[in-house]
């Protein structure tokens, strides 16, 4: 049941995104289609470029109850300055993080041109109408 209602609100998110973009894209003003798109964008590029560690560092703490009931804490640092994977392996992954975080961009960008282009016709055979009038 959790399942059928998360996908369920998946698909209003969806199918609401999609629509918002459709209006948007329909405006006058050409700018207002391209919001939505430029805010996928910036977050696929938030999240390539913020998950990309390059090297190994972290504290370790270990807390141990003593016999005579002390608490013993003990922290242990670890730095490396070696890569953890090689740099073609990393850029590797970088891009597939990036196309795959985009798929919702290039999704609104299909829309936004096809509500660009419906517009572009309608308007040519408005003017073409207008002309036939004279």
């Amino acid at each position: 049941m959790l399942i059928s209602k998360n996908i369920f609100f998946l698909l209003i998110f969806v199918i609401g995104g999609i629509l918002l973009q459709i209006f948007l894209s329909k405006r006058k003003s050409k700018w207002f289609g391209l919001i939505l798109p430029m805010i996928c964008l910036i977050f696929s590029l938030i999240v390539v470029l913020g998950n990309t560690p390059m090297y190994t560092s972290g504290e370790l703490t270990m807390q141990q109850l003593a016999p005579d009931g002390t608490v013993i804490e003990e922290s242990i640092i670890e730095q490396h300055k070696q890569p953890i994977m090689n740099t073609g392996t990393a850029i590797f992954q970088m891009l597939i993080v990036f196309l795959l975080y985009n798929i919702p961009t290039a999704i609104l960008l299909i829309v936004y041109f096809a509500c660009r282009e419906n517009i572009r016709k309608n308007s040519q055979l408005e003017k073409m109408n207008i002309q036939d009038l004279e």
